[in-house]
């Protein structure tokens, strides 16, 4: 087996890990599970990942590598207020997936946080990172209250997003984009 179809393997799984813990959770989901998602024969999953545990890392790490994949797309925007705009249209577009199974990180971040194995503290870093693009933005529109406005903006989205998935209404987060857009050209 060559290195980069072990990584190849390593990569779908930590992708399939993501996406079977956002739509079953944590405690439902087994290796098993991720492992069928990948399209990996269950018992190569241990040559990768020893434990659960490992496998919600990868998640993790794959979770990030997507905000990463975000951020750069959206930094080619030249306007910072576009870069948000973009931001809160691509959590619009994906308001039908929340609507069934919640915002990925959020309700990620949210299991973790009962757990004591400190995992929490990994999705944190991610939201961090998050965060912190958000606030540059409003830095470079010359707001002094930039992180609170980042705060504003992130804890608007996973407010909406939890609403979204109790009510399984799309609409609702639909509705609140457009009001954070509104809200955006108003500052």
């Amino acid at each position: 087996m060559t290195n980069s179809s072990r990584s190849g393997k390593r990569e779908r799984l930590a992708i399939a890990a993501a996406q079977v813990l956002h739509e079953q959770g944590v405690e439902k989901t087994t290796l098993a599970d991720i492992a069928h998602a990948a399209d990996v024969p269950v018992g190569n999953v241990y040559y990768y990942f020893k434990t659960k545990d490992q496998l919600i890392e990868a998640a993790i790490g794959a979770h990030d590598e997507e905000l990463t994949r975000l951020i750069t797309a959206l930094d080619e925007l030249a306007d910072p207020r576009d870069r948000l705009k973009g931001l809160i249209r691509g959590w619009v577009g994906q308001s039908e997936v929340t609507a069934r199974f919640g915002c990925p990180t959020g309700t990620l971040a949210a299991e973790l946080d009962k757990r004591e194995d400190g995992l929490d503290r990994a999705i944190a870093l991610v939201m961090g990172r998050l965060l912190g693009w958000v606030e540059r933005q409003f830095s470079e529109l010359g707001r002094e209250d930039a992180a609170e406005l980042a705060v504003t903006l992130v804890a608007a989205y996973q407010g909406v997003a939890l609403l979204t998935n109790t009510f399984r209404a799309p609409h609702m987060m639909r509705n609140e984009g457009r009001r954070l857009e509104g809200w955006l050209d108003s500052l």
